[in-house]
């Protein structure tokens, strides 16, 4: 009986984030899944600070059609039983292959308020511009991810295919500041040239959102 209560009371407090990386024709597209650990208050505020958990993670080959990425990302979006935050870079591709996603009938099929469009941008102005859609400087996304490993709250599946390309990409991601006080971040000497970020980035979506204030969901672990 208490081990029951227990487990229902983990999966109260457990919200669950697809960070979505959409590549161009010639990079790769990678999606990342975060567990998020934290209890919230009935307004969905956070009251405590919330460990994340990547617990899943796929990059998909360069080359892959756009409309075989979709179909998968979206049926094992689908495949969660319960409310699951999608969070989708909308920076580079365009407008229409975000909309491919977001539009997708498995994924209208859920709740469309779990479908999130994120252009990433320069400055320091965080701006919710729909309901569906931010427009967010890069380095709250960097952020967001620098904060939960500097206090040990960001924690990697080390069983996972990928996870010593994740950590290597960690370990590459930099930071430097431009002549004009500009904040660049990108794997190696610049911005997606020489090293591979997909799955960096696609984790920073998933951890900003997942220690976002407003955007808190519950659901069940999605398996590949």
């Amino acid at each position: 009986m208490q081990k029951a209560r227990a487990e229902k009371e983990r999966a109260e407090r457990t919200r669950y984030f697809f960070g979505v990386d959409l590549g161009q024709v010639r990079d790769y597209t990678a999606v990342a899944v975060i567990e998020r650990l934290g209890l919230t208050a009935d307004d969905g505020e956070l009251c405590e600070e919330p460990v994340c958990n990547v617990v899943q993670f796929r990059r998909y080959a360069v080359g892959t059609p756009y409309l075989e990425m979709v179909d998968n990302i979206a049926e094992h979006f689908g495949r969660s039983p319960g409310k699951t935050k999608l969070v989708i870079d909308a920076t580079g591709v365009g407008r229409a292959v975000v909309d491919m996603l977001s539009q997708h009938p498995i994924v209208e099929a859920r709740n469309s308020d779990n479908c999130i469009a994120v252009t990433i941008t320069a400055g320091f102005e965080e701006k919710k511009v729909s309901r569906s859609e931010w427009h967010c400087p890069k380095r709250n996304l960097v952020g967001a991810v620098q904060v939960l490993l500097q206090t040990g709250r960001l924690k990697i599946n080390a069983n996972l295919p990928d996870t010593l390309q994740l950590i290597n990409e960690l370990e590459n991601f930099k930071a430097r500041i431009t002549a004009a006080g500009n904040d660049i971040y990108g794997a190696g000497a610049d911005w997606r040239v020489g090293n591979n970020d997909d799955l960096v980035l696609a984790v920073s979506l998933a951890c900003w959102a997942a220690t976002h204030p407003k955007m808190n969901t519950v659901a069940k672990l999605v398996v590949w």
